[in-house]
């Protein structure tokens, strides 16, 4: 219909111009207009049972996680929503309810 590429990343039809960039909506993927077909495979974050996870999941902890430089401890089966991928050793950033904000290794989590 439009004749605009589909997003690399989420595979969203509703990628729009911007400037010398295509734009996608959905997952908010940026990508310029020469990469042409040359797109970089998007990382994918896994779980520790392997599954595939997105911004905006829900998570659960499966480990007690002592907090560097407290005396907190993220318990065994907190749940955390909303978590943010990012890139990094540490490739969750998300909020936890009676800790705050802090990163978590996707390796100690699943999705819930």
């Amino acid at each position: 219909m439009s004749g605009l590429p589909n997003c690399p990343k989420c595979k969203s039809e509703y990628t729009y111009e911007d400037g010398s960039n295509y734009v996608c909506p959905e997952c908010a993927h940026e990508w310029s207009k020469d990469a042409g077909e040359a797109v970089e495979q998007a990382r994918v974050w896994k779980d520790a049972n392997g599954n595939v996870l997105q911004d905006g999941d829900s998570v659960t902890v499966i480990k007690d996680l002592k907090i560097k430089g407290s005396s907190s401890v993220v318990k065994v089966g907190t749940k955390v929503k909303n978590i943010r991928l990012i890139d990094g050793d540490h490739d969750i950033d998300c909020k936890i309810d009676g800790i705050g904000a802090m990163q978590l290794k996707s390796e100690f989590v699943k999705k819930a």
